[in-house]
């Protein structure tokens, strides 16, 4: 198992949230989005330089920004290699 951010994840990948590095209200707002620990999401597209991720989460698209992505943690069942 693979410790990463979510911003790093690949197009299609699945990972598990298992933290996230931020305040109070930066969890509360990733709550309300469905985004917490132990949540299972597959990041599904992103856009260009700086511009959003888009991921899977409970049957749901959601679009959080580029520095938001870099301050969740996620674990992928591979290695970076695969």
């Amino acid at each position: 198992m693979t410790e990463r951010l979510l911003s790093d994840l690949r197009v299609g990948e699945t990972a598990e949230i298992i933290g996230v590095r931020g305040g109070r209200g930066f969890r509360a707002r990733l709550a309300s989005m469905g985004l917490r620990e132990g949540q299972i999401i597959k990041k599904l597209s992103r856009v260009g330089w700086g511009g959003p991720v888009v991921i899977l989460v409970n049957r749901a698209q959601v679009a959080i920004g580029r520095g938001m992505s870099r301050k969740i943690v996620v674990r992928t069942n591979h290695g970076s290699g695969d």
